[in-house]
């Protein structure tokens, strides 16, 4: 009996280039439609559920798709509401949208870093807390996220999500 073999969707990428080029045209917020490309609206932006006014809110800024949930589920845990965003063109369009108690906020992401979002937050009068959690582990890159506005900053390798969540309860009771 022959070997079946597997069929191909029409339009999906199926050789390991196909698919990376795919994977990062997403994360830039373009997706290829046959010759052309076009921007995506961003359903996270659209479809973020109303915030409980009962309960403190927190916007995760991160592009890593783990953490971003072990962050969101420990909140969740703490009794807190929370939305994400993986880049920081969506984070400031949220918090247009929604008044955030705090937000997590990392600095290398796609489409608009973090040190972008800061200073647009300065820029704005924002009177929210932001805690920088980054991969950046440099003094003047502390010093630089601090200088507009951060109220702490961890570097996420050397951090225990632990730590972040108390940093975050002792923020949000603080400014209560």
């Amino acid at each position: 009996m022959p070997a079946l073999k597997k069929k191909r969707s029409p339009g999906k990428p199926t050789s390991r280039k196909a698919v990376a080029r795919s994977a990062s045209k997403a994360a830039q917020g373009t997706e290829a439609t046959g010759a052309s490309v076009t921007p995506l609206s961003n359903p996270l932006v659209e479809k973020a559920a109303p915030l409980d006014p009962s309960k403190k809110a927190v916007l995760i800024v991160e592009d890593e798709p783990p953490l971003a949930h072990a962050l969101n589920m420990k909140l969740k845990r703490e009794g807190f509401e929370t939305h994400t965003a993986t880049n920081g063109t969506d984070a400031l369009e949220m918090m247009k949208r929604y008044h955030y108690n705090i937000v997590l906020l990392d600095l290398i992401m796609p489409i608009m870093n973090g040190f972008s979002v800061l200073s647009e937050l300065k820029q704005r009068g924002s009177t929210t807390p932001v805690i920088v959690l980054s991969n950046l582990g440099q003094e003047e890159d502390c010093q630089k996220a601090k200088s507009l506005g951060a109220i702490d900053y961890f570097v996420k390798s050397n951090t225990p999500i632990g730590e972040i969540i108390r940093r975050v309860k002792e923020t949000v009771s603080l400014c209560s």
